[in-house]
């Protein structure tokens, strides 16, 4: 048996007519069983009519790791991440990944504006990524610990009305608050997202997620989905 899991999304079905999407994006050196439990347990249940989408990076080697092959979307050398770190064609083959799955569930009949990007850390980044430069429109974009890479914010902003939903710990040493803060104020300042940039934090949480957080994720993704 294969002891590296599958490079395949994992799909977990909506109970009732499918009429959204969400396309959860792990982060570094994990994969799609990392997530699984919370969102079966917590978000599933109450999202009948949501299909989920779990795609998985490939193992790549990591720098920060010292070379090790792990679980990642993107090469990168320390935590937290240098305003110079920006591995170009990684980054460019996984937003065309992830690129590809919101256009399979286009072609599968489900309304862009109801399809979501939701990322954990590096998963995050990812999916700020390619929510501010897709040429579809979508529903919304959910940021757990995440960051928008300095060097990515050069880049034509060709969706700048995008809800987004940023969560973060205010005791994350790997992605720290300031980290995000820089990162809210870009998009306060070029994005106009403001009347639907919510950024939510967490007391004395770190690089992880609460039951707060999964909670106001699914209140999100039931008023934009209702």
């Amino acid at each position: 048996m294969n002891a590296f899991p599958s490079t395949q999304p994992v799909v977990i079905p909506a109970s009732a007519p499918h009429t959204a999407s969400v396309i959860f994006v792990h982060g570094l050196g994990q994969n799609t069983f990392t997530w699984r439990a919370m969102i079966l347990e917590g978000l599933v249940p109450k999202l009948p009519y949501v299909e989920w989408i779990l795609p998985q990076a490939p193992d790549n080697p990591v720098t920060y790791s010292l070379g090790r092959c792990r679980p990642s979307w993107f090469d990168i050398a320390a935590l937290p991440p240098g305003d110079a770190e920006f591995d170009e064609p990684a980054i460019a083959e996984s937003i065309a990944l992830i690129e590809g799955l919101i256009l399979a569930q286009i072609h599968r009949g489900v309304d862009a504006r109801r399809i979501f990007l939701v990322g954990f850390s590096q998963g995050a980044a990812l999916s700020l990524m390619v929510a501010l430069s897709t040429l579809h429109d979508l529903g919304g974009v959910a940021s757990l610990s995440g960051w928008i890479p300095p060097r990515a914010r050069d880049q034509t902003l060709a969706s700048p009305n995008v809800p987004i939903l940023w969560c973060h710990g205010t005791a994350d040493e790997q992605i720290p608050l300031a980290v995000a803060e820089n990162g809210v104020a870009f998009l306060r300042a070029h994005v106009n997202t403001t009347p639907t940039l919510r950024f939510r934090t967490y007391a004395g949480l770190g690089h992880t997620i609460s039951d707060d957080e999964v909670d106001d994720l699914l209140a999100w993704l039931v008023e934009r989905t209702s």
